[in-house]
């Protein structure tokens, strides 16, 4: 299974935003619905590549250096 991270941010002002990583598709709304409903109103939404990503198509690297056995 891909390694999967959410990465939160609250700047000087008290603003928080948040990315996540390691998740295809619409999953990551789910994954962070509770990251929404404990912030509040959700100003803005950006949608990076893995969002339009098949999440049944799995990526392996394998090779010199793969530590984790190269299932990512």
């Amino acid at each position: 299974m891909a390694r999967q991270e959410i990465e939160i941010t609250i700047d000087a002002k008290g603003e928080v935003s948040f990315s996540i990583k390691g998740v295809k598709g619409s999953a990551c709304v789910d994954e962070t619905r509770f990251l929404e409903d404990a912030i509040g109103e959700v100003r803005e939404r950006e949608r990076t590549s893995e969002y339009y990503e098949d999440p049944k198509t799995a990526h392996i690297y394998a090779g010199a250096g793969d530590e984790d056995g190269g299932d990512d």
